[in-house]
């Protein structure tokens, strides 16, 4: 089988996929009296609220502790999270060290390259 015929083949199970998630959220609706809807609705309103106030402590708890390692130079454990010190990656101009390189070609001999990897993406 060709590859384009299974990424076809890998679209149509993520169809599938779907149509079961959604015959499926279709039976829960239909079990459902508009009381038990609406008070659903009222407990998703009421618990939004509380994310949302959690949910903004955790992301200025994060960008605090994420200047403090930062600026401590070193990775920090606590007793639970691990807040990971990582140097700043370092990058070459590909296509100037390639110019470089046919003139002096001992500089390929540290050159490395990754394995190659695929990911699969919706069009």
């Amino acid at each position: 089988m060709e590859i384009t015929e299974k990424l076809n083949k890998l679209a149509n199970f993520y169809a599938q996929r779907d149509l079961v998630a959604l015959q499926k959220q279709e039976l829960i609706d239909a079990i459902l009296t508009s009381e038990i809807k609406a008070r659903l609705s009222e407990i998703e309103s009421e618990f939004a609220l509380k994310s949302e106030g959690v949910n903004a402590n955790i992301a200025n708890l994060e960008s605090e502790i994420r200047a403090s390692v930062l600026a401590a130079g070193i990775s920090i454990r606590g007793e639970f999270l691990h807040a990971v010190f990582s140097k700043g990656r370092v990058s070459w101009d590909t296509r100037g060290l390639d110019g470089y390189a046919i003139a002096h070609p001992e500089i390929t001999s540290f050159r490395k390259t990754g394995e190659p990897s695929v990911s699969i993406r919706k069009i």
